[in-house]
């Protein structure tokens, strides 16, 4: 299995590899941005040749969330009977996200840009003004220019309850913030994923150096289709560096739970690895 990655090393700086099973990497031209304007063809003939250069031996380097340039991450909501359970639970106006399940247009909002996702080991935040958050494991779909699926990575959709809670038209407030949103390992590409739809996922919140919560599901809980979130959020708008869209969570912990500062988030999807992240409170918390 190979994926795509950023990395950063103390005396080279960033580079976008391709990584082997076994952590060798070889050299990608460009950055994830240029990568995305590519057609799926080229993208895949790109990797293509990226497989058969020279191997980098597997060294130190830090890796970072998987975007760049001007490629903004999305969100769709809504897209399991257990998220549709969840927003009705927290909500003063429940019916909406009944009628939003059950509807042809699905709910997709903006979630984030470069600068507020955090890549792999790097801080989350939890917003200082909420009293009930929780991480939302997710399948994120990368999507090029034209609007083609070419890779899979894994999303933490940090979120706020209380505030989405109180009044659906907080749903901005409540889904974008600095560091409200953690991307990675890497880029899968999509044809290495035999069935997406089939896809365990798994969420450990570590806390107190024991797991506190821990839940499992899997994408045949599903109610929507890939292709179908991307004719919607192309449908009238356009992503020249692609675009990142995450597709919902069925793993929602029970109204008892928020998350802490110090908290320790984990999350494992098959085939697309594994991203942890710890929690702090508050954007001045969040290292750069």
């Amino acid at each position: 299995m190979t994926s795509i990655v950023r990395c950063r090393t103390a005396t080279t700086g960033t580079h976008l590899r391709l990584m082997q099973a076994g952590g060798a990497t070889s050299a990608l031209p460009g950055t994830l941005a240029e990568l995305l304007r590519l057609t799926a063809s080229d993208f895949r003939a790109t990797l293509d040749i990226a497989a058969n250069a020279p191997l980098f031996g597997p060294a130190a380097f830090t890796l970072l969330a998987p975007i760049d340039g001007e490629t903004e991450v999305w969100a769709a909501g809504v897209t399991y009977k257990r998220s549709q359970e969840a927003r009705v639970e927290e909500s003063s106006t429940p019916d909406i996200y009944t009628r939003v399940y059950e509807a042809a247009r699905p709910e997709i909002f903006f979630k984030a840009t470069q600068r507020r996702v955090a890549g792999p080991g790097a801080q989350v935040v939890v917003r200082a003004d909420s009293t009930w958050d929780v991480p939302e494991p997710e399948v994120a779909i990368v999507v090029n220019a034209h609007a083609e699926i070419v890779g899979y990575t894994i999303a933490n959709d940090v979120s706020s309850r209380s505030i989405e809670g109180d009044n659906p038209l907080y749903l901005p407030q409540a889904k974008v913030y600095d560091g409200s949103c953690a991307l990675g390992p890497g880029i899968v590409p999509a044809w290495e994923v035999a069935d997406p739809y089939a896809l365990g996922i798994r969420m450990r919140i570590h806390r107190a150096g024991g797991v506190y919560w821990s839940g499992a599901t899997s994408m045949r809980e599903f109610a929507r289709r890939f292709n179908d979130l991307v004719t919607a959020l192309f449908l009238e708008d356009t992503f020249p560096d692609g675009v990142i869209l995450s597709t919902g969570t069925a793993l929602v912990p029970d109204s008892t739970f928020t998350l802490e500062a110090g908290d320790d988030v984990e999350i494992e999807i098959d085939t697309l690895g594994s991203l942890r992240n710890p929690v702090v409170r508050g954007k001045a918390s969040r290292r750069r």
